[in-house]
């Protein structure tokens, strides 16, 4: 049996290992903390937007944090004087906080629908008349899906996420040869795209397919980017990447749920599930004067389809939520 002094000296040991391996560990996490700081600083530094966005614009957003299911509706939009009127990419993004689960909607922008407040027109006319709210409204109007957040991304972000996270490039089979309107030429074949040549990939649209062959390479291409994000290189690579696509973005999310949102869907490495509207065999595509030539569907079957999609209908408990005030301020 240990002596007296023996059970002291083994009491003195304990302590001060104790006391040693807190040390490291505070250590760990201000080193953690500071590479996540620099790497932040680092990619606020590194972005150059051609202008500021816009952030006064109006949205009827839910006052309390969401738990559950909620979408994001997610607009592309080029800053470069290409068009900034009217929204290139429109979609929605519904995450499940309680089974990690992500699902991503294309909205074509060619859809012919009800504007509240304005006659029939393309999907993308309600952004010119009013920004993400009346876009919103269009929405909930014709498909009868709530939209909780919007975040407005300027393309020239996504370059530099891209080059941020894959600074040798992304792998992309190129179907064709790639050149009218995107910036860039791009031959077919396997190859490591970078983010300019990437955004142009993803916007083409001179081809037969149209609008429908652009949307399928843009789902393909988030896919793409989000697997790199799973990387272990693309972890290190996170925090930076904040900072440099927060100067591109105009959202009404906090700066902490937005955040972790990000981290949430581009860390989790369960696929996601696509979607796009108008679906199959629902459309067609008359020419009307004033407007051109538009996707007209059969609204209802699409606002079925995109209720079950994303797991809407009246019988499911899609959300609940909680003060906003547990979270703090950005």
């Amino acid at each position: 049996m240990p002596s007296r002094i023996e059970r002291k000296k083994q009491k003195r040991k304990k302590g001060s290992f104790l006391k040693k391996t807190l040390m490291v560990l505070a250590i760990l996490f201000i080193a953690v903390a500071a590479y996540a700081a620099i790497q932040y600083y680092q990619g606020l530094q590194q972005a150059t937007p051609s202008e500021e966005m816009e952030s006064d614009y109006e949205f009827n957003a839910p006052d309390e944090k969401i738990e559950g299911k909620y979408n994001v509706l997610l607009l592309g939009v080029d800053r470069r004087g290409e068009e900034d009127s009217r929204t290139d990419t429109i979609m929605i993004a519904q995450y499940d906080t309680k089974t990690d689960e992500t699902k991503l909607v294309s909205l074509m922008r060619d859809s012919y629908v009800e504007i509240p407040g304005y006659s029939k027109n393309k999907i993308n006319t309600a952004f010119f008349h009013g920004g993400p709210e009346l876009l919103r409204k269009t929405i909930k109007h014709n498909f009868d899906i709530d939209i909780h957040y919007y975040a407005l991304v300027d393309f020239k972000g996504f370059e530099q996420v891209v080059d941020t996270i894959a600074p040798e490039g992304i792998e992309m089979d190129v179907e064709k040869r790639m050149s009218q309107n995107i910036g860039v030429t791009l031959e077919p074949g396997v190859q490591n795209l970078n983010g300019k040549q990437l955004l142009g990939y993803a916007r083409f649209r001179h081809d037969a397919e149209g609008d429908f062959g652009r949307v399928k390479r843009q789902q393909k291409v988030i896919s793409k980017v989000k697997d790199e994000f799973t990387s272990l290189y693309g972890i290190s690579k996170l925090p930076k990447v904040m900072g440099t696509i927060q100067p591109y973005i105009d959202t009404n999310m906090k700066m902490f749920t937005a955040m972790g949102l990000a981290k949430d869907v581009m860390l989790n490495k369960s696929q996601i599930e696509t979607m796009k509207i108008p679906i199959d065999n629902s459309w067609n595509d008359p020419t009307y004067q004033g407007v051109g030539q538009v996707l007209e569907m059969d609204i209802e079957q699409n606002r079925q389809a995109l209720k079950e999609f994303l797991g809407m209908d009246e019988n499911s408990t899609n959300m609940t939520t909680k003060n906003e005030d547990e979270e703090p301020e950005s």
